[in-house]
């Protein structure tokens, strides 16, 4: 997928790309931090066709939702002639015990066997997160184990 980077003076940049269809999809990054989703016309890529100012907290979430099951799926088919070894996406919720608390605490590689192989967090993904790596309430994680690990590791994330 080939993403354009359009600068756009005096008002930031232009990040978007061609959908199958013809339509164009980006952000634009204004100067002053705003965030705008935008949506070109299938006619005409340069006029748009939707714009849909975001919050930071709010391009954050959608990057989660948008790339964590990208990236899970991704692992997922790696792993898929492995018998035994599943990929899942664990949430951090705000009421988890480990909202503020680091990876290492959780002892979640000990007492389930799960490998905790990247941290999505406002849009960004954090690889290979060290037992110092800190959660946040909304911080999605991408585990690999066996299924049972991998429910063992929800319930710790959950309960404690």
């Amino acid at each position: 997928m080939n993403v354009e980077v359009t600068p756009l003076p005096g008002i930031g940049v232009r990040k978007d790309f061609a959908t199958r269809n013809g339509r164009r999809i980006g952000v634009v990054t204004h100067r002053d931090g705003q965030i705008e989703l935008i949506v070109s016309k299938s006619d005409d890529p340069d006029a748009c066709l939707a714009s849909l100012p975001l919050t930071a907290d709010e391009a954050g979430a959608l990057a989660n939702l948008l790339g964590a099951p990208q990236l899970v799926a991704q692992l997922t088919e790696e792993h898929r002639e492995v018998p035994g070894i599943n990929t899942r996406q664990l949430p951090v919720k705000a009421n988890s015990p480990f909202d503020g608390r680091t990876l290492g605490d959780t002892a979640m590689r000990t007492r389930t066997g799960v490998s905790v192989v990247a941290v999505m967090r406002a849009g960004q993904v954090h690889p290979s997160p060290t037992p110092d790596f800190t959660f946040t309430a909304g911080d999605v994680l991408v585990a690999v184990g066996t299924s049972e690990g991998l429910e063992g590791a929800l319930k710790i994330l959950k309960n404690g």
